[in-house]
Parts: structure tokens; sequence; C-alpha cells
């Protein structure tokens, strides 16, 4: 079992930055890949980055390569999503999820297992 929670959401301009955080509890959080996915109102849950468990492979979404980063720290649990240069499109609520091994990373909403509850992230103009 992982639990997850966010972390870091918020109102920015457009053109700013934001640094989403999301914890792990458990002790087995280096062994699962873990992702990111957003969700805007009337809008399906869709991929926007991922993390491999060791190697730290990363994918991301095209809408967001080049402005977004994910990044993990196994001693501390916590995988991060750096998010610089926001768009409006960018507006939606942020979820953490955790791929179980031995697969991952992977793009689809159903491959992962444990969800974390979301946060905001609202970009105004």
């Amino acid at each position: 079992q992982v639990q997850l929670v966010e972390s870091g959401g918020g109102l920015v301009q457009a053109g700013g930055s934001l640094r989403l955080s999301c914890a792990a509890s458990g002790r087995t959080f280096s062994t699962y890949a873990m992702g990111w996915f957003r969700q805007a109102p009337g809008k399906e849950r869709e991929f926007v980055a991922a993390i491999s468990n060791i190697f730290g492979i990363t994918y991301y979404a095209d809408s967001v390569q080049g402005r977004f980063t994910i990044s993990r720290d196994n001693a501390k649990n916590t995988v991060y999503l750096q998010m610089n240069s926001l768009k409006l499109e960018d507006t939606a609520v942020y979820y953490c999820a955790a791929d179980p091994p031995p697969f991952g990373p992977r793009t689809v909403v159903s491959s992962y297992d444990y969800w974390g509850q979301g946060t905001q992230v609202t970009v105004s103009s």
C-alpha cells in the first residue's frame, strides 16, 4: 500500500512557475514508477509526466515538454513536478500516482494503482 499526498498548488499568473510535491508513505516507494496527471473541468484525466523507479527515466506529454520537469528523491519518499512558463491551459487539478513494479513508467491512467487527492493549479492571465 502506498498513500500519496500532493502539495504546492495555487494561483499563478501566466508565465509563472510552481513546484508540486507528492509525499508518499511506505517503505517501498523507491520500487514504484511515479506519474503526474491532471484533470481540467469537463475533461478526462490526462498524463503529464512520469519517472521510473531507480534510474529516473522520464517521460512527458507533448503539451508540457520543455516546460515541466519531474524528479524524485527516494530518500525523502517524494516526487516533484517543477512547472515553468505556465499557460492558461495548464489550469487543472494535478494528481500524483504510483505505478507498481515491475512496470512503468507508463502514461495510461488505468496503469496506476495508487492516487493522491489532487492539488489545484490555476493559471490566470
